[in-house]
This record gives C-alpha cells, sequence and structure tokens, in this order.
C-alpha cells in the first residue's frame, strides 16, 4: 500500500483544531476539497466506531469516501478506515495526529491507500499518490488560514 505522511503548523491548539476538524456540521467552511460532508451513522457528533461520508467536489469526481473511526483520543488522535469501494480505491486509512507546540499545534495526516483495479495499479498509485498528498496539503493550508482568520476577527 501506498503511504504517505503530511505535516503542518496550525496557529490553534490541539484542542480547538481537533474540534474543528471532526465537526461534520462545520466541515465544509474549511475543508477545499469536499462538497459534502456528514456522519452516516446516526449520531451527532464524531467518536469511535462512527460512519462519515465525504464526498469531493466535482472537479474530484465527486468521489465519496464513507469511513468508521477506528481510534479516536479528542485533542490528540483520529483514525478512519475506508468501509465503501468508491472507484479507484481498494483501500484507504488515514490518521491526523495532533501535538502541542509553543505557536499552537502541530497536525501530522497520514494516510494509505490501495488503488484498483489491480491490472493498472502500477500507473494509478503514482497518480493517486501525488494528487492526495497534494490536496492534503492544500487542505491543510486552508485550515491554518481558518484560524489565523479567526485569530484575526478576534482581536
Amino acid at each position: 500500500m501506498k503511504s504517505t505522511s503530511v505535516e503542518r503548523d496550525i496557529p490553534a491548539g490541539s484542542a480547538a483544531v481537533f474540534d474543528l476538524l471532526h465537526d461534520y456540521r462545520r466541515r465544509l467552511e474549511w475543508d477545499t476539497l469536499l462538497r459534502e460532508a456528514r456522519i452516516t451513522s446516526g449520531e451527532e457528533t464524531a467518536g469511535l466506531g462512527v460512519t462519515s461520508l465525504c464526498v469531493g467536489k466535482p472537479m474530484f469526481g465527486w468521489i465519496g469516501i464513507e469511513t468508521r473511526y477506528v481510534a479516536f483520543v479528542p485533542g490528540h488522535l483520529a483514525a478512519v478506515q475506508m468501509i465503501n469501494r468508491p472507484p479507484f480505491f481498494e483501500r484507504f486509512a488515514a490518521s491526523i495526529r495532533h501535538v502541542e507546540t509553543p505557536e499552537g499545534s502541530m497536525l501530522t495526516y497520514r494516510f494509505q491507500f490501495r488503488a484498483r483495479p489491480g491490472v493498472l495499479m502500477w500507473v494509478l498509485e503514482p497518480v493517486m499518490q501525488w494528487w492526495l498528498e497534494r490536496e492534503t496539503r492544500q487542505r491543510l493550508q486552508a485550515l491554518a488560514q481558518f484560524f489565523r482568520q479567526a485569530r484575526t476577527q478576534n482581536l
């Protein structure tokens, strides 16, 4: 499986960043990739065992990935595994770790995936990895900008 990590300094504490990341009612306020984000298992908030669906914008093929939280430690760590079979993805999993820093927090987003169909894996995986890493960097940049703007508006 292909695996990548992306790190980003966020100008807010781990608890605030964690809460915003997993608040599906507010996800579209900052997330540059998605056109839809919602919890699918009936709960009001994210947590261990909860399932959610994130659907990309039209330019990303409207691919919807449904995941289940397999780890959830508020303010510190969340991890998900894909539970559906969208086009081009055989497997997908991701984790987000938060560490406090003097300026706010450091977020590390790690994902791994396997492309399908298998006969095209050799060409799909490098392209998908490049694209997913690029989009992850942009999303985390947008998240940092969201907190910068929030800080500026509160001054």
